[in-house]
């Protein structure tokens, strides 16, 4: 993005508009750690298989930096849409205040990626001299793009910090919110991440991982080129199982996950639990340069504590065995604390075009910010991580 040339900027409603190869110097550039979830594949298999759609409410308006010499500079996933579904970052409330008083909420523009709660870049740009402005140049070009479409609204969810902080420059609400993550602190196996927390914790978590396992029940952890069809077949049942219950309707389709796993397999981590020769639950995983990321689980059997065994303690298992710095499990469940998994903010940033709701959406944001960080706070006291040596043989002794 040199002077002599100025940068423009262009929309496209599709990713087979774009070229791979530039999308991903963009999206993953070299030297950064590897984000899943910003990479072509994933985002382009979420429209080829018709799970994020102009139908499914999810209309595609990417937008594009054009470097002054037709190559990309920056890119920005985008999405023209007609409801909040599949967001992570809550903001009915907004849209049923904003209607009641007369307003039209929908459509709105959503910076983000589909049914994804994990923090990553969403103002992507190659590394260099040029990046400070192309991330300034997309956070203008959105605004303008949300005023060009006349919508009430622009959000960008699940920000890194910095490009968050650099948001709230541009005149962006800023929003804070938390999950739960845990960290590697250099362990060599399960038993070293156990020995770091209380004795107690500890005694909790072996009897939750021998109670899962009861019944006869095993796990797998499949990756790459194991993946199939079968699986996949199975997982989807699980996925549609528990999906149906707790959205009314699952949001992926059965051809997302084959696309996934013919395009990206060393991406992918399915754990799987099998009973009586037949799978009966499993959780799916994304697998980043520096994290796991825990996406969905469903089960056709239900079993005490198997879905803490195959969403977290599994999770924690790959990560160590991998070297992986986390694990982000995905949004909510404070139970997820007592299982080594802290408190970990998350950030985004919405843009309001009407002055007094937008003044009222800044007042509520103060004030949420403050109960997120007295939240965060009083949770960090309850971590179940060891003190010192003596605290836990008083443990043991009581």
């Amino acid at each position: 993005m040199g002077d002599a040339e100025p940068a423009t900027l262009k929309i496209v409603h599709s990713l087979a508009e774009v070229d791979e190869a530039a999308w991903n110097a963009c999206a993953n550039p070299i030297g950064q750690p590897y984000n899943p979830f910003t990479s072509y594949i994933f985002l382009k298999a979420l429209e080829d298989s018709g799970s994020a759609t102009r139908q499914t409410g999810w209309m595609p308006h990417h937008l594009l930096l054009d470097n002054g010499m037709g190559g990309v500079a920056g890119a920005l996933p985008l999405y023209l849409k007609s409801h909040s579904q599949g967001e992570y970052v809550f903001d009915h409330g907004w849209a049923d205040a904003y209607e009641r008083a007369g307003g039209r909420y929908y459509p709105k523009l959503q910076a983000s990626v589909p049914f994804t709660p994990a923090t990553g870049p969403r103002l992507l740009a190659p590394d260099g001299a040029n990046r400070a402005r192309a991330e300034a140049a997309l956070i203008e070009g959105a605004v303008k793009a949300a005023c060009g479409l006349g919508v009430s609204s622009l959000h960008m969810t699940f920000l890194p910090e910095p490009q968050w902080t650099r948001c709230g420059e541009h005149g962006l609400l800023l929003r804070t919110d938390q999950q739960f993550h845990w960290h590697n602190r250099g362990y060599q196996s399960f038993d070293d991440f156990l020995a770091a927390l209380s004795s107690r914790k500890r005694k909790m978590i072996r009897k939750e991982r021998q109670q899962a396992l009861q019944n006869g029940i095993e796990i797998e952890q499949v990756t790459g080129s194991d993946l199939n069809e079968s699986l996949w077949d199975a997982f989807f049942d699980f996925y549609m199982d528990t999906g149906a219950r707790k959205w009314g309707r699952p949001y992926l389709t059965r051809a997302f996950f084959s696309l996934i796993g013919e395009k990206m397999p060393q991406d992918v981590l399915l754990i799987m639990a099998r009973r009586n020769g037949r799978y009966i639950a499993g959780a799916l995983n994304f697998i980043g340069g520096e994290a796991l990321y825990g996406r969905n689980w469903g089960a056709i059997e239900h079993h005490p504590f198997l879905h803490f065994e195959c969403c977290y303690y599994q999770a924690i298992d790959f990560a160590i065995s991998r070297g992986l710095k986390r694990v982000e499990a995905g949004a909510q469940g404070d139970h997820k604390l007592a299982r080594g998994y802290l408190p970990a903010r998350t950030f985004s940033a919405h843009w309001i075009a009407d002055p007094a709701f937008k003044k009222a959406v800044a007042n509520y944001l103060a004030r949420e910010r403050q109960a997120v960080d007295h939240n965060m706070e009083v949770l960090g006291e309850y971590a179940p991580f060891r003190q010192d040596a003596g605290e836990d043989q008083r443990e043991e002794e009581f």
